[in-house]
């Protein structure tokens, strides 16, 4: 038998280890040696009782401890579930600690990306500045158009009477050429009679 299978067994039979086989055996030793006696010995059984409440007392105090450590268990077990729970809380508080920072987070962005649109929008002009200037765009557009119309105008008016001016030119072309033709043949006319009426005697 090994040193720890002996130090099992003692222990088994030693209850809490505190020797109380050995008190039994010394009770059963002495009772038997006072029964086993002749005459009355008064300090064996003395002995005797004082062996008895020493047995008694270590009994009470293994009840007491033995009530003591289911106490402790039930403390250990109670204070075991409190901080399971405690555990769950925690976790649960992790968990909507979590979520509330990504809410948070998200805000955050949120916020930001209102912010830039917001600047954004404020850099843009007003509507209704932007209506008066599209307004004034158009009334300086219909003003050109205008314009461009009355100069289309004029210019097709220039060009009829430039038209009118180039025919007019052509025909006092026409009618210069057929006076200056009909002056030459008029001339020729006259120079030839004054030829033919001229004698021999007058040209010499």
């Amino acid at each position: 038998m090994s040193d720890e299978e002996i130090i099992r067994q003692r222990l088994l039979i030693d209850g809490d280890g505190l020797g109380d086989d050995r008190r039994i055996n010394q009770l059963l030793k002495s009772f038997l040696k006072w029964s086993n006696s002749p005459d009355n010995n008064n300090a064996l059984y003395t002995t005797i009782l004082a062996q008895l409440a020493e047995i008694e007392f270590t009994q009470n105090k293994s009840r007491l401890v033995s009530a003591m450590r289911q106490e402790e268990l039930k403390n250990y077990e109670q204070l075991s579930n409190e901080i399971e729970d405690e555990i769950e809380k925690a976790k649960k508080s992790i968990e909507t600690t979590k979520q509330e920072l990504q809410n948070a987070k998200q805000i955050r962005k949120n916020r930001i990306e209102y912010d830039v649109l917001a600047k954004v929008i404020n850099e843009q002009p007003d509507r209704k500045e932007t209506n008066a200037k599209l307004e004034t765009l158009k009334n300086e557009l219909g003003t050109l158009k205008e314009k461009s119309e009355q100069l289309e105008y004029k210019l097709e008016m220039r060009r009829k009477q430039f038209h009118v001016l180039i025919s007019s030119i052509h025909s006092l072309q026409s009618m210069l050429d057929e006076s200056d033709e009909e002056i030459m043949d008029v001339s020729l006319e006259n120079y030839e009679d004054a030829d033919v009426s001229m004698s021999p005697k007058d040209i010499e």
